[in-house]
C-alpha cells in the first residue's frame, strides 16, 4: 500500500482547508453553543494516555454536561464497569475531546480541553438522582468549541435508517467468544436489561 509519510505530503494531497473551517473555531461557550449543548443528551469522550487513546460514550435523560462557566464544563461520572479507562487517562494526561450529538441533527459539536477529576461533594450533588451521586466529576476547561462537518452522518444516514440491529451479535454472546465461552452467553443477556435498569444510577 502506497501510506502518506510526512504533513507536506499529506497537505498536498488535500489541499488548504478553506476560511470558514479555521475561522469557526471560538474559546468559550457562546449563547447559541449553549443552547446545542444543553439539547445534547449524548456525547463522546476521547482521551489519551500511556497506553493509547480511549473513547466513551457518556449519556444522560437531560443534558449530559453542566455549565460551571463559558470555558468550563461538567461531565458526571456515572456507574460503569470500573475499567476506569478513560479516567486513568485523565488523571495522567488531561487532554480530552467531546463530540455532542442530538437526534435528528447532523451536525455535530466538538470541544477540546484539558480535564481534571473532582469528587467534591457540592459539585457531584448538582446531578443528583433522589440519595444517588456520580462517583466524581470530569471538570472540563475549553481550549477550542466548534461544529463537526455534517457530512459523515449525513452519508450514514445515522437519524433516518430505521432499527438496523438485528441480527447483531449480543454482547453475552460477545463475551463469550472472548472468553472461549468461561463468560457471558444468553445467561448473561437474560440478565442485563434488568441490572442495567437498577443501575444506571
Amino acid at each position: 500500500m502506497d501510506y502518506i509519510e510526512t504533513l507536506a505530503d499529506l497537505e498536498a494531497h488535500y489541499g488548504a482547508p478553506k476560511g470558514a473551517s479555521l475561522r469557526k473555531v471560538l474559546h468559550h461557550i457562546t449563547p447559541l453553543y449553549r443552547k446545542w449543548i444543553m439539547a445534547s443528551r449524548l456525547c463522546m469522550l476521547t482521551t489519551v494516555g500511556p497506553e493509547g487513546t480511549d473513547n466513551s460514550p457518556r449519556g444522560d435523560e437531560g443534558p449530559v454536561v453542566q455549565e460551571l462557566d463559558d470555558k468550563t464544563l461538567a461531565l458526571p461520572d456515572w456507574r460503569g464497569n470500573n475499567r476506569l479507562d478513560s479516567m486513568r487517562n485523565i488523571v495522567r494526561d488531561g487532554r480530552v475531546s467531546l463530540l455532542f450529538l442530538v437526534p435528528g441533527a447532523d451536525n455535530v459539536v466538538r470541544i477540546n480541553g484539558r480535564a481534571r477529576i473532582s469528587v467534591n461533594e457540592q459539585l457531584r450533588a448538582r446531578f443528583s438522582r433522589g440519595d444517588k451521586l456520580p462517583a466524581t466529576v470530569i471538570v472540563i476547561q475549553i481550549e477550542e468549541l466548534y461544529t463537526q462537518c455534517a457530512r459523515a452522518l449525513m452519508r450514514a444516514r445515522l437519524w433516518t435508517c430505521g432499527d438496523e440491529s438485528a441480527g447483531l451479535p449480543s454482547v453475552g454472546a460477545l463475551l463469550a467468544e472472548a472468553t472461549g465461552g468461561e463468560e457471558g452467553g444468553a445467561s448473561y443477556d437474560d440478565a442485563w436489561t434488568t441490572r442495567a435498569e437498577q443501575t444506571l444510577w
